[in-house]
């Protein structure tokens, strides 16, 4: 799945070989001015990318099947977000406070006591990363998603949308949501640091009602350090995400990586950019327009 400035577009391989691809015009919630506003488009992206990869697996899997449509109602999609919501907030942010909240007269710092809260979150996160990767329709994801960077990066250095240009490029891109999820574990250990160490109810409700400001900071984290990754201290910053990566991408194969630029070229017909063309002796090689966001 590729995201322009206003449209989508999805890309499958159906079962007789050929690339089926689709694409959508984003809703205005999702380009309007609310998604440019610092701190406030953090919690859009956020809903946005629960939407919009609810619909995509849904429709990547109807395509793959060859069978009609299965359009979620608007019901259904809160249900699994919410579903997902809840089951996420239980084991990142419930379980490492229970878990701590255990230790709690061995902790007499509040500072500690958040601290270690935030290493147990972020082991938790790392194995559910490692344990969910020994699954092979998991790795076969993963390798999708490596596709997807491999196309991206390969638009961003200007070279031709092809299999043997992006072939050669890394599996890791600074914008990914790996590294956006990473920064949302670090910087709640020190958002949590304000509340200090009251009593677990307060503590749970903090967990809960906080998540949108962390969010909306690690956004802004990721914003900020990836169009100043050139500059050796936005390098630091960016590398735990970046080797996090490592786990969620896999190195494709020609049949996916072919997949992923056509799901990107499309994009890029549907915003009118110019795509990057192999250079011969009547035409050369045209420097990508990359659309913000």
């Amino acid at each position: 799945m590729m995201r322009g400035k206003h449209v989508m577009a999805t890309a499958v391989r159906r079962p007789n070989g050929e690339i089926g691809v689709t694409s959508q015009t984003l809703h205005s919630i999702f380009t309007g001015k609310w998604r440019k506003m610092p701190f406030i488009r953090g919690i859009i992206a956020l809903i946005e990318s629960l939407i919009l990869g609810i619909q995509t697996l849904m429709d990547s899997a109807n395509v793959a099947l060859e069978e009609e449509r299965t359009k979620l109602s608007g019901w259904a999609t809160f249900g699994i977000i919410a579903a997902s919501l809840v089951f996420s907030i239980a084991i990142f942010f419930m379980l490492p406070l229970f878990v701590t909240n255990l230790l709690r007269d061995y902790l007499p710092s509040s500072l500690l006591f958040n601290f270690i809260e935030g290493i147990i979150r972020v082991a938790i996160f790392i194995g559910y990363l490692v344990i969910i990767s020994l699954m092979k329709d998991i790795q076969r994801v993963f390798a999708y998603h490596g596709a997807e960077h491999k196309s991206i990066n390969t638009l961003e250095a200007g070279e031709p949308l092809e299999v043997a240009y992006a072939r050669k490029h890394n599996t890791a891109n600074p914008r990914c949501g790996t590294s956006f999820l990473f920064a949302v574990m670090v910087i709640a250990i020190l958002v949590f640091s304000v509340v200090g160490k009251p009593s677990l109810g307060i503590l749970v409700i903090s967990r809960i009602v906080l998540l949108p400001v962390i969010a909306s900071l690690g956004y802004e984290f990721i914003y900020f350090t990836s169009r100043h990754c050139e500059n050796p201290i936005m390098k630091v910053l960016l590398t735990p995400g970046l080797w996090l990566q490592s786990l969620t991408t896999r190195q494709p194969d020609d049949k996916q990586l072919e997949v992923a630029l056509e799901a990107l070229k499309k994009v890029l017909v549907m915003e009118k950019v110019q795509v990057p063309v192999i250079e011969t002796p009547a035409r050369s090689a045209t420097p990508a327009q990359v659309p913000a966001e």
